[in-house]
């Protein structure tokens, strides 16, 4: 049960690991301070140094963890141990660790691996007090924005209060979180430097599916850095790579990213994100034949075909699976309109969507409370387009699909989709070929941080510099591989090639000078 709390007891070898690569520093820290010590492997790694520190202090919450502790490791004879039983998130760290040592200060663990949201699911009473720290708001705050690793909370907790101890601290945890402290650390101006995630196997050690590492900075800096070598794992003494904070936004590759720098702003289209409902087993259909659908329930659906849209997922984007034969139930064209018509307009719909009314019920997010029986989010005229420029969120590999009309019907993307929505295949199509072009893409995959959940989101997307894009493709290769592509999809369009018009519409729209430039003859 304690490893659905996050409470992975760290193993001794890698504890050693750990301490072996923190003494190539070569400096020495007579005390050591464990924010969560659990069952105290770390506190018997530092007492078993050949010079341990002089005084160790710890807390743990856990009355179990915390009795095994204190029992093993307070009476030792050479180092100070004090180890009290205390919330970590009610523990004052600049008044209730009462040193008789002086010096180097080692902050050092292995906090939880779970989220606020985890832990009150099951029950914890070990939480810091609810509070959107990081100042999320509107809808960000309702959908998950403000949902955190408890780490992460630790984190900040130890540098901003123990900064006039100027520690070291070191600890175990979800790289998602290191990345998250580096950025909340410059958003605050917080004094941290020197910087490190070395990378660690979490199968191995925690039979774990997520990406962590040892993550080490120094605070109180009055010359802070917030950028961070990445080293493949405890012993690489060259890094892989360099993330960063470069113009106020965190990079994954800060080499690469300079060289795609130009592309960094604000994009003048907008990307929107796909359906979201919360209730696949009723509203997604898979088509069985032609006109007859089926639930996820494989209930056949008998329901008014208007309401009935092609649907395509992350998964059939990345691939070019864009005949789909999955469909979706569109029950409104606008955020919040009124659905209570549909027992005149539309009574089959009606009577389907009430019989599964307890899914709908069930779902848990609160941007639904309030809104119209079977409220869906992420609508509007734009998903009604019937041309597309889209991309999965959740793959690594960027990969812009044109999504085109399946049936004489506008397709709908699930809400792992974003898209641009376009006037024509043309104004698609160049859209397509200017976000898959290699400047783009490599720009791209320097701030694209691959273990991260959904690896490509609307913030990046938006930080596309559309106008500086459009400036810096080569207008002929533009051209070329636009009047290329256009041969899959003639069949769907039913205009002559007008690229130049198309290019003036996308101009216009980004109030551009690039169709000035084109002087060659279409």
């Amino acid at each position: 049960m304690k490893a659905q709390f996050g409470d992975f007891q760290t193993p001794p070898a890698l504890v050693a690991e750990i301490l072996k690569c923190l003494s190539e520093s070569k400096k020495y820290c007579p005390r050591a301070f464990e924010p969560t010590c659990g069952r105290g492997n770390f506190i018997s790694g530092l007492l078993a140094l050949d010079k341990p520190p002089k005084e160790i202090q710890a807390i743990e919450f856990d009355r179990e963890h915390f009795q095994s502790a204190k029992i093993s490791y307070e009476n030792n004879d050479s180092t100070r141990v004090v180890i009290q039983q205390a919330k970590i998130f009610d523990f004052d760290l600049s008044q209730n660790l009462k040193w008789s040592t002086q010096g180097n200060l080692l902050v050092i663990g292995n906090p939880p691996w779970v989220t606020n949201s985890q832990l009150g699911r099951l029950g914890s009473n070990n939480l810091p007090i609810k509070t959107n720290f990081k100042n999320f708001k509107g809808l960000e705050a309702k959908i998950g924005h403000s949902n955190f690793d408890i780490t992460e909370y630790i984190w900040i907790k130890l540098i901003q209060e123990l900064v006039l101890e100027k520690p070291t601290i070191a600890l175990l945890c979800k790289t998602a979180v290191a990345r998250n402290v580096l950025q909340f650390a410059f958003d605050a101006q917080l004094k941290i430097s020197n910087a490190s995630i070395r990378l660690i196997d979490t199968k191995k050690w925690f039979k774990a599916s997520v990406s962590a590492c040892l993550f080490c900075l120094d605070v109180g800096s009055d010359q802070p850095s917030y950028q961070a070598n990445v080293y493949p794992n405890l012993s690489a003494s060259k890094p892989q790579s360099t993330i960063g904070i470069i113009d106020h936004k965190l990079v994954a590759d800060v080499k690469a990213y300079q060289k795609s720098a130009f592309l960094n702003g604000s994009s003048s289209l907008i990307w929107r994100q796909g359906l979201k409902h919360d209730a696949a087993s009723v509203m997604e259909l898979s088509c069985i034949s032609e006109g007859v659908f089926q639930n996820k329930f494989k209930e056949i659906v008998n329901v008014e075909l208007d309401y009935i849209y092609p649907l395509l997922k992350s998964t059939d984007l990345f691939h070019g699976k864009i005949n789909s034969t999955r469909s979706v139930i569109v029950t409104q064209k606008k955020i919040g309109e009124d659905t209570s018509n549909f027992q005149q307009t539309a009574p089959r719909l009606w009577q389907y969507l009430g019989s599964h009314s307890e899914q709908f019920d069930q779902r848990k997010s609160s941007i639904y409370k309030g809104k119209p029986p079977f409220s869906i989010f992420g609508i509007g005229d734009y998903s009604f387009s019937f041309y597309k420029v889209a991309i999965s969120g959740l793959h690594k590999q960027p990969r812009f699909r044109i999504v085109y009309p399946i049936k004489n019907r506008p397709v709908m993307l699930d809400d792992t989709c974003y898209f641009i929505s376009c006037n024509s295949i043309e104004e698609a199509i160049l859209l397509a070929c200017l976000f898959n072009s290699d400047i783009c893409l490599d720009f791209m995959k320097s701030i694209t941080f691959l273990d991260a959940k959904r690896p490509i989101t609307k913030k990046l997307l938006q930080s596309i510099n559309f106008n500086a894009l459009l400036n810096n493709i080569p207008q002929q290769q533009l051209i070329n591989q636009a009047t290329w592509e256009y041969q899959r999809f003639k069949p769907y369009s039913d205009q002559k090639l007008e690229w130049l018009s198309t290019l003036e519409l996308l101009c216009k729209k980004n109030s551009n000078s690039y169709v000035k430039q084109l002087t060659f003859d279409l």
